[in-house]
C-alpha cells in the first residue's frame, strides 16, 4: 500500500460532526470564520464555509445574515437531528412493519422500556 506522505485527512463526516458540535456548543449563529476558529484544525476557511452552506442546503442549519456573509445555527440539537435521520430511514423502507419489529427486537430491556413510556406519555398529550 502506498504511502501518503502523512496526509492525515478525516473523512468527510467527521468534520462535519465536527462542525455541527461547535454550533450546537456555541448556542448562537457563527459565521464560517469563527467555526474554522473554534475548529482549530488548520481548515481553509472556503473549506468550511462550503461545509455550512451544504449543511443548509439540506435543512440541517438555518442562516442569518452577518457582516458580509452569513452566520450559522443547527435547526435542531444532536438528538433530534438523529430522529430525524431515524425517521427518513423508516419512510424510505416499503416494509415498515418489519423494520420496526426488528428494531424494537434489538433494544435492551432499558431501552425497550423507555420506548414503551414515551409511547404512553405520547398517547395521553394526544387525547
Amino acid at each position: 500500500m502506498a504511502d501518503k506522505g502523512g496526509d492525515e485527512r478525516r473523512p468527510h463526516g467527521e468534520l462535519v460532526a465536527e462542525v455541527l458540535a461547535v454550533l450546537w456548543e456555541s448556542g448562537s449563529p457563527m459565521t464560517a470564520q469563527e467555526v474554522n476558529a473554534a475548529l482549530d484544525r488548520g481548515l481553509a476557511r472556503t473549506t468550511t464555509a462550503t461545509i455550512l452552506g451544504r449543511l443548509f442546503e439540506k435543512g440541517t442549519l438555518r442562516r442569518v445574515p452577518a457582516r458580509r456573509g452569513f452566520a450559522y445555527a443547527p435547526v435542531e440539537d444532536a438528538a433530534g437531528l438523529t430522529a430525524g435521520r431515524m425517521r427518513r430511514e423508516l419512510e424510505s423502507d416499503p416494509q415498515r412493519d418489519l423494520v420496526l419489529k426488528r428494531f424494537v427486537s434489538s433494544l435492551s430491556a432499558d431501552d425497550e422500556e423507555t420506548l414503551r413510556r414515551l409511547l404512553l406519555e405520547a398517547e395521553d398529550v394526544s387525547e
